[in-house]
């Protein structure tokens, strides 16, 4: 084991159960990325299906993962155990990978992303509050931005990978579904060196909600909320792209590129946030999700879609792991799981209506409209992150 001389600064802090979780998901990531992007293409070109329907299959299965996170969430804090719910929803999300492969319809796909979905429900919240019980207070922006900046790495790795796969078997999307197995089966078996670390089971038998969850959380689960109303599925970034004028391929890489931005964004993000504030970089990361939204509403060219991304995604990288640090701060330690999949269960239920409405917005109004709903959304989400203090 090295000494802490030996760690080089940028990354001291960041313990073994955080690399290791890290490196899991990569793996899954990688998986998960070789086939969202298309996804859209899948069933819009391959089955079909209307726009709508993407919604509803995006959204559907983002509600299904954020009930079930506010579910395990708790249970692992009552059970005071992380890693089964880790290995648990890892598992499921590997067996959903060549299921796909076998739907001839869009509701096919529904059934097989609910079961995906359900598997991210069952680990994140435990795997997130591992990460907490695995850091020290002054360091959790760091260890979520690294995690976060990991993860999406393997997201850049996905959809450059599919490429070759898509070109070598001429457009079959069946062919990827099956590739896409492999990945996330490593990322499980890498779990078994994962130690536990959560703190001792809690007694009660719910949640109080004026002690657990005290009011700067209420209010930081608020502004995520109102802001997620409006925060639709980020397929509907690659379908406005497809409509900017950009090929199945170029989609592809345009989400690589978004990876790639998230990654960079995310770790130096959380390494500032530590050092000048948390809620001031959250903010911040909400005016960059404006900024790209209002752009892709009005974008007119298929190459402004590439900067575009690139900004949506340095969103990405700052945002997803200071919402989790912040939501910590606020809760005593024994309560982290419940507040975690408390949050994640409200935005991404909003995120549901999110997904069916820009669906539905999209086929009445157009695109422009949907995505200027996404842009409200953020600046409600703004002000009302300026009364959160913890």
């Amino acid at each position: 084991m090295k000494s802490p001389s030996s760690t080089p600064e940028l990354f001291r802090g960041i313990s073994r159960n955080v690399a290791l979780l890290g490196g899991v998901s990569f793996l899954a990531d990688v998986s998960s990325e070789m086939l969202y992007p298309v996804i859209p293409l899948f069933l819009t070109a391959g089955l079909g299906a209307p726009v709508a329907a993407v919604g509803i299959i995006e959204g559907a299965g983002e509600a299904t993962a954020s009930i079930v996170k506010g579910a395990s969430g708790v249970w692992s804090d009552r059970v005071g155990k992380r890693k089964p719910f880790v290995i648990a929803g890892y598992s499921l999300s590997a067996i959903s990978k060549p299921l796909f492969a076998l739907v001839g319809a869009w509701w096919g796909v529904l059934a097989v992303r609910l079961i995906d979905r359900l598997g991210k429900g069952v680990r994140s919240t435990a795997r997130d509050a591992l990460i907490a019980d695995s850091t020290a207070p002054a360091g959790r922006g760091r260890a979520f931005g690294f995690h976060r900046s990991v993860d999406q790495a393997g997201g850049v790795i996905g959809p450059l990978l599919a490429l070759p796969i898509l070109a070598t078997f001429e457009g079959n999307y069946r062919a990827l579904f099956l590739a896409a197995f492999l990945p996330v089966a490593c990322g499980v078996l890498l779990l078994t060196l994962v130690r536990d670390m959560a703190p001792a089971p809690r007694q009660a038998v719910r949640v109080d909600q004026r002690t657990a969850f005290p009011p700067a959380f209420r209010r930081l689960r608020l502004a995520m909320l109102v802001f997620s109303l409006g925060n639709s599925s980020n397929q509907f970034l690659l379908l406005r792209a497809k409509e900017m004028g950009l090929s199945d391929s170029a989609a592809v890489a345009l989400f690589a590129v978004y990876n790639l931005s998230t990654v960079c964004a995310a770790f130096p993000s959380g390494l500032l946030a530590d050092r000048w504030g948390r809620r001031g970089m959250l903010m911040a990361s909400l005016v960059v999700f404006a900024a790209a939204y209002t752009g892709f509403a009005f974008a007119s060219a298929a190459w402004m879609a590439w900067p575009l991304m690139i900004l949506y995604g340095f969103y990405s990288g700052a945002s997803d792991g200071l919402v989790k640090a912040i939501a910590v701060d606020c809760v005593p330690a024994e309560s982290r799981g419940a507040a975690l999949g408390s949050i994640a269960m409200v935005t991404g239920l909003a995120a549901f209506a999110a997904s069916v409405a820009a669906g539905w917005i999209w086929q009445v109004a157009g695109s422009q409209w949907a995505f200027l709903m996404g842009a409200a959304g953020a600046a409600s989400g703004f002000v009302l992150l300026t009364t959160v203090r913890r």
